[in-house]
């Protein structure tokens, strides 16, 4: 992983909770994205083109499908920024 792409996790919840449009502090590890913070499909979409872009990476659809939680994003930018 290059100092370019290495994960800073601060960063990356602040992406995500103004892509989802909530504080950074609603967006614990715990919180299930859709449940709680009632993320669509749409708003789900808008997150993963958010990701791929500002990371250059590619996520298929299949797997945002997995994604339930903030460590679930984590462990998908690992998986694609590793590999």
């Amino acid at each position: 992983m290059s100092a370019e792409t290495t994960l800073d996790v601060s960063e990356l919840r602040e992406l995500v909770a103004d892509t989802l449009d909530v504080e950074p502090s609603e967006l614990t590890d715990e919180v299930l994205l859709i449940e709680e913070l009632e993320v669509d499909s749409v708003v789900a979409l808008e997150l993963a083109v958010t990701l791929e872009q500002r990371y250059r990476i590619k996520i298929p659809e299949e797997e945002l499908g997995t994604v339930r939680r903030f460590p679930d994003i984590q462990d998908l930018l690992n998986r694609k920024l590793s590999g």
